[in-house]
């Protein structure tokens, strides 16, 4: 199942490669399409005018659904990189990252103190370090980064997580990524998934969910 989750997520951030970066209009009546999510993320991997945490937190936005108020609790332990790779502790596994997002998401991890923009939060334990000795980044502060770069938030989040259901049965995005289960098969009912027996089958054919 992670193989194919991996998969998923390296061909998305792969596609943007070949998306027109035109202007991205952002109006508040303007559904979020995969192509347009698909956009965004490639905007967020590759403007280096873009403030890098704002970047990251796009990307774990538009790849793994997370909203702001998680994003700032958000530790430097949860970024893991070694032989096996680059992942994210957003639930149970941890994450896959695919390429390039691994990268910045590394860089920012390994250089996190330069973003604080002050000497009181040097050595803090968070991924989004805020101005305050020992405190995250402030949701509004993060809030209004993404706006700035053109990311709306919500809608962006419901078009990932729509995306993540279709994808992958609802009760796995839910432990992988940090959902409640109401959550997820929700929005697998609102986006027209057909994953919905999964839990069912996993049962009556004797597999266990730790199986």
């Amino acid at each position: 199942m992670w193989s194919d989750s991996t998969n998923d997520l390296s061909r998305e951030v792969r596609y943007t490669s070949r998306l027109d970066l035109a202007p991205i209009p952002i109006t508040r009546s303007d559904p979020i399409t995969q192509h347009r999510r698909l956009q965004l993320l490639r905007r967020a991997l590759t403007d280096a005018h873009a403030p890098q945490r704002a970047r990251v937190a796009a990307c774990l936005m538009l790849l793994y659904a997370q909203p702001i108020t998680r994003l700032v609790r958000l530790k430097l332990e949860d970024v893991i990189d070694d032989a096996d790779g680059t992942f994210v502790r957003l639930g149970n596994p941890p994450a896959p990252v695919p390429e390039p997002f691994a990268a910045l998401l590394i860089d920012l991890a390994q250089n996190h103190d330069r973003q604080s923009h002050t000497t009181a939060n040097v050595g803090s334990p968070w991924l989004f370090p805020g101005r305050q000795a020992g405190q995250p980044l402030h949701t509004r502060t993060l809030a209004t980064e993404l706006h700035d770069i053109g990311i709306p938030t919500t809608k962006a989040r419901t078009a990932t997580l729509r995306q993540l259901v279709l994808q992958s049965p609802a009760p796995v995005v839910a432990e992988s990524f940090g959902f409640d289960q109401t959550t997820t098969h929700r929005h697998l009912a609102e986006a027209g998934g057909t994953w919905n027996g999964y839990t069912a089958t996993r049962v009556s054919s004797g597999v266990g969910p730790d199986q």
